[in-house]
């Protein structure tokens, strides 16, 4: 009992609740801590780190940090190659990533992110109640309004608001006859125990392809099947693609290296001779093709743990159950609730081009994350944020400098935007970084939203929106071979 006790963050009740001390969750701490914000952060794991403590499987993330990016460490030119720190005020809490990688490769391991992120929650002095597992939620009505109940392994929490960055991180089994027989992709065994086997996968995305990168050396023969061709990063130009360094298995499908790549309908596993038969109809011709395999890996993804928010009134889509969110990552029915961390992508903002954000990654959801705090403080908390003044002349010039070197509009093309206004009462002041949605929507004062667009041909540019008297007028500049944007064409159109 003094143990339970002497842990931060008791069971009562608290303006904010933040469940989750994963990377969006650790963000979302941080940037309320230092708007101060009183709040209660509460994570069923033992210590910081969420997916990262247990994911991926073979040990080398996605995205990249780049230890000796322009600008050193903690300038915001770094930020741009350095996709796996979180963002702080503090000098010596940024940039951390690179402090923990051995230098083999740009893609940290799975442990050097866990270390990434412990290291930043010592740091920071976040303060989380570990341990203290989120079990379910109802809805009471007060004298000073409504306040949502959380019940936990600790006890109960009541907030006005409360903040989910419990990531998406539910194995979800489609409905396939037979399905029972299959492991996921969170039950994946040590490669080596895939020896001499016939491994059949479900799932043609990046998790898909990691598995069967890591089995290469082991498996005696591979497939990948699902209805739609492979989508790879290097051809499409984006990242919601397969990403190259998982294209191994690919390439060896191409040159007829041992490995398959269907694309087709899994109809139904069943046991046969000891083994097991996977039937798929081929999208293309309809023919019926069956594989034998010694282990099904289902690898098609995973759902939200929202637990029991939808009875509350929270509206989910699509397969991963994600729930639809306003501009703010709040619940779109259900006001008070908001979100954080990969969760964010179910905000898909413009998606012009049908490119998404990268909310469903560290270097985009750390932005929503920073910014969804800063909106609760002005709007829920009164608190009056900084809005430097800019000189006039000098607005063209800064906000090609955005382009060329600020990182929210980097990781979040065509999400994200700096927003600088105008008027005769305050001249010209920068609004900071916000979703170009509320820019766009929610009015206000003339204005200029300046983002980064990428059109799925490789070719990425500036985009200016300026508003003048409520009409908005969009500004595509031109795109430049090595990225910098500061040039005299972009100054004399953007002027």
């Amino acid at each position: 009992m003094a143990e339970r006790e002497s842990r931060p963050f008791p069971p009562g009740e608290y303006p904010v609740v933040v469940v989750g001390s994963g990377p969006g969750g650790l963000q979302a701490v941080y940037s309320l801590s230092r708007l101060n914000i009183p709040h209660a952060a509460i994570s069923a794991d033992p210590a910081p780190g969420g997916m990262f403590r247990r994911w991926p499987l073979f040990q080398r993330l996605l995205s990249w940090t780049k230890p000796y990016a322009p600008g050193g460490p903690g300038s915001r030119s770094f930020e741009r190659s350095d996709w796996n720190s979180l963002l702080a005020d503090e000098p010596d809490c940024r940039a951390l990533q690179a402090r923990h990688m051995d230098g083999t490769s740009d893609f940290p391991s799975r442990a050097e992110m866990e270390a990434n992120l412990a290291d930043f929650a010592a740091r920071t002095g976040l303060q989380i109640r570990y341990g203290c597992r989120w079990e379910g939620t109802r809805r009471e009505e007060t004298a000073e309004g409504p306040r949502f109940v959380l019940t936990t392994s600790d006890g109960e929490y009541r907030c006005r608001y409360a903040i989910f960055a419990v990531g998406v991180a539910e194995p979800w089994n489609p409905p396939v006859p037979g399905i029972e027989l299959t492991h996921h992709y969170a039950d994946v065994r040590p490669a080596e125990s895939y020896a001499d086997r016939a491994v059949f996968l479900i799932g043609k995305h990046n998790s898909g392809f990691e598995i069967a990168t890591g089995l290469l050396p082991w498996a005696r023969s591979l497939v990948l099947a699902s209805p739609s061709p492979a989508k790879l990063s290097v051809t499409i130009n984006s990242l919601v693609g397969v990403r190259a360094r998982y294209l191994q298995p690919y390439e060896d499908y191409v040159l007829g290296g041992g490995v398959g790549v269907v694309d087709g309908s899994i109809e139904k596993i069943e046991r046969a001779d000891g083994r097991m038969l996977v039937t798929v109809r081929a999208t293309k011709s309809g023919e019926a093709m069956r594989f034998p395999a010694d282990d099904v890996i289902n690898a098609t993804g995973f759902t939200c743990p929202l637990l029991d928010l939808p009875k509350l009134g929270v509206a989910t889509f699509g397969s991963s159950r994600l729930p639809a969110q306003s501009t703010w990552w709040e619940s779109a029915s259900t006001p008070g609730i908001y979100f954080a961390g990969t969760i964010t992508q179910g905000q898909a903002g413009l998606s012009k081009h049908g490119i998404p954000p990268n909310s469903g990654a560290v270097q985009g959801y750390r932005y929503n994350s920073r910014i969804l705090a800063r909106h609760l403080a002005e709007k829920r908390f009164g608190v009056s944020l900084k809005r430097p003044a800019l000189e006039a002349g000098r607005l063209a010039s800064y906000l090609l400098d955005e382009a060329t070197h600020g990182p929210e509009l980097w990781h979040q093309k065509g999400f994200l935007a700096r927003v600088v206004t105008t008027s005769v009462a305050e001249g010209v002041r920068d609004e900071g970084v916000i979703p170009l949605a509320a820019f766009l929507d929610e009015g206000g004062p003339d204005g200029v939203a300046l983002t980064i667009e990428a059109d799925g041909t490789s070719a990425i540019y500036p985009v200016a929106y300026v508003r003048k008297d409520g009409a908005i007028r969009e500004h595509q500049l031109a795109p430049k071979a090595m990225l910098a944007f500061e040039s005299e064409d972009n100054f004399k159109a953007l002027a």
